[in-house]
């Protein structure tokens, strides 16, 4: 939760995944304006990638990439807003969104900010480090994510976070200079890891410990987290919130 915030519980996830395709759709938008084809174009590659692994249909991908690339005749303004500030408790909060209008995103976070408090540019960001995210699986026996990271150009790994169920993951996510990203994930493969997710994004430098809140104080900081998450702007939000 250093890292990026997920929604937990079954209900909060499966509203979550409702939402994945439209977030993911405004991503491939973004990435094709620099070519529909993802062999020559390294970011649009990796969200087509990720895409595919949660079963978007290809009707809906394929469109997106036409879409962005200009080839459907539409017009693709969104514009990548930064809003940052704390959740309730100060635990800082990173929030990004893609826009087509921010006169109406705006206001909409400062509502949601209300219950926390929204910053001004450079108010947080200053303790988080913006660097590659790479979420992979093993994919051969005996894969080591310490010698995988060493060996692909990693800069550091954390074990995946273990699911609703106390489960441990199998999964290991893979942090990278943000100018590594696309290296490194095309490095991965080769030393037994298979490649889920990769993406930029903020890692706090001094995250809250939620054993420093009660149950009740880290219950308003889901809460707040989940409707800040729950914005159709929102593409992702970074909690510094270790664990």
């Amino acid at each position: 939760m250093g890292a990026q915030w997920k929604a937990k519980g079954k209900e909060l996830a499966a509203n979550a995944k409702g939402k994945l395709f439209g977030r993911l759709a405004k991503d491939i938008m973004i990435a094709a304006r620099n070519g529909a084809d993802p062999a020559s174009n390294s970011r649009l590659r990796l969200v087509v990638e990720q895409a595919r692994k949660v079963s978007m249909p290809k009707e809906t991908l394929d469109r997106a990439i036409k879409k962005g690339a200009g080839l459907t005749g539409e017009a693709v303004h969104f514009e990548h807003v930064i809003y940052e500030g704390f959740a309730p408790h100060r635990v800082p909060v990173m929030v990004e969104c893609l826009t087509d209008n921010v006169n109406r995103t705006a206001p909409e976070m400062r509502v949601l900010f209300r219950k926390g408090q929204l910053g001004t540019s450079g108010s947080v960001s200053w303790d988080f480090d913006h660097v590659g995210m790479i979420e992979a699986e093993p994919a051969a026996k005996g894969a080591d994510p310490e010698t995988a990271a060493i060996e692909a150009g990693a800069q550091d790994f954390e074990p995946g976070e273990a699911d609703e169920d106390g489960n441990a993951s199998h999964t290991t996510v893979f942090l990278t200079d943000a100018t590594d990203l696309d290296l490194v994930s095309r490095a991965l493969p080769a030393h037994g890891f298979k490649v889920l997710s990769a993406k930029l994004g903020y890692k706090a430098k001094n995250p809250v410990s939620p054993g420093a809140l009660s149950a009740g104080q880290l219950e308003e900081v889901e809460s707040f987290l989940a409707a800040i998450d729950g914005n159709d702007d929102v593409q992702n939000v970074f909690a510094g919130l270790a664990g």
